[in-house]
């Protein structure tokens, strides 16, 4: 019989192959199933930016009154489809209850602390191991055509300020220097020089090489049917065969409430679809990342290849591409850029985020177990969390004290 490896992962995107990376640099023998090819999930087609500027929560005062506006508009950048799915239901009366400012004070020095050890932790990976992904530490402008939602977001730099992210204020003409790209009647924004880039789908594959390299296993096309209890940790049941470990991970992104549920966990996250389109680089290609503020739309160039994504759709696991949102990218993107896109389009995707109900990511042991860990819930912020989280997770497995305080991601919190 086939030895059984110390770590068994259940996912083989950006989270669960950083995990993999650090138990294996660590001695431990590791295994990681997946349905799909390495990455080919969420982690696919994402905007690709490392953003310790993004920790602020989704749940913040006044969302919740927005969100009710934007359930009137489809192709609002976070649109709730009408449903009555008790999970659903249950998902979005906890987001309500936290969006004060006291839950949105803990859930962004949580994110705070975790994007900032995760963003040095990539850059060292990168040129460590020497990680073919155009990895480009050039920072990320966000940028306004509104006075009033300028002014409306003076609270962002404030609240970054108190957890020590850089924020620079740019008037139109200063942006416009910083990047030509960007239309005559953009009027202001910030640079937080401090963000970074890389091409999420060849981190991914480059991460994956390695974790073969250093010994580690990665079982594709592996469907998994079912979990069941072995004693402190899991099995896995599927089409092949069941699988163990001593140890059991679970990183299946917005599929980990899935799964869980068979063996009596509770993960409160739900699938929050985003979209994307990638063309060729237009003529006049941004030349850093950009988020356009009003729109909710991100922007990030590489050399070959130019991205649009964003926008947050709750509606189940429908698993089908609405044109309406592409071509609302397209077009939001149009409205801060001389040229959006490129003339030839190379794919449109969406996938599923892991929203979890704080909007802070969920790492720790799963209730009832000692031996299987949660690593989920990571939201917009899975590539950018990737590594923070993947040193977490081995330091809770090798049972020795992390980087940072492990406290603000246990589950234990939804007790």
């Amino acid at each position: 019989m086939e030895r059984e490896p110390d770590v068994l992962i259940l996912g083989a995107g950006v989270i669960g192959l950083c995990c993999a990376y650090y138990l294996l640099q660590s001695g431990h023998s590791v295994t990681l199933l997946d349905q799909g090819a390495p990455g080919s999930g969420s982690s696919h087609g994402n905007c690709g930016t490392i953003t310790p500027s993004h920790a602020p929560p989704l749940a913040k005062p006044g969302m919740v009154g927005q969100a009710l506006k934007w359930m009137l508009e489809p192709a609002a950048p976070f649109y709730v489809k009408p449903s009555l799915d008790p999970a659903l239901l249950s998902w979005l009366l906890g987001f309500a209850s936290r969006c004060a400012w006291p839950a949105f004070e803990r859930g962004l020095k949580a994110k705070a602390a975790l994007l900032k050890v995760s963003r040095g932790a990539i850059e060292s990976l990168c040129r460590d191991e020497r990680l073919d992904c155009e990895f480009a530490a050039r920072g990320h402008l966000t940028v306004f055509k509104s006075q009033q939602a300028l002014d409306a977001f003076a609270w962002w730099p404030k609240a970054l300020a108190e957890v020590g992210t850089v924020v620079e204020a740019l008037d139109g003409k200063a942006l416009r220097q910083r990047e030509p790209a960007l239309r005559e009647d953009v009027i202001g924004g910030f640079d937080t020089p401090g963000d970074a880039q890389f091409r999420p789908d060849r981190f991914v594959s480059e991460l994956a090489r390695r974790v073969v390299e250093m010994g580690g296993v990665i079982e594709t096309g592996f469907e998994i049917a079912a979990l069941e209890r072995n004693g402190e940790t899991v099995r896995v049941q599927g089409p092949r065969g069941t699988r163990g470990g001593r140890h059991g991970v679970l990183a299946l992104g917005a599929w980990s409430p899935l799964l869980s549920r068979s063996i009596g966990v509770r993960i409160p996250v739900q699938p929050g679809k985003g979209y994307s389109i990638t063309t060729e680089p237009p003529a006049r290609a941004a030349r850093v990342p950009i988020v356009c503020r009003e729109k909710s739309i991100a922007i990030t160039p590489w050399r070959s290849t130019y991205r649009i994504g964003s926008t947050m759709e709750f509606a189940g696991y429908d698993a089908s591409l609405n044109r309406r949102r592409i071509e609302q990218l397209v077009a939001s993107a149009s409205e801060y850029l001389v040229e959006p896109i490129g003339s030839t389009r190379l794919e449109e995707w969406y996938g599923w985020r892991p929203m979890s109900v704080d909007d802070v990511p969920i790492i720790g042991a799963a209730p009832g177990f000692r031996r299987l860990w949660l690593a989920t819930g990571h939201g917009m912020l899975g590539m950018s969390m990737s590594a923070g989280t993947g040193q977490l997770i081995e330091a809770m497995v090798t049972g020795r004290a992390s980087a940072i305080d492990p406290t603000p991601y246990s589950p234990e919190r939804f007790a």
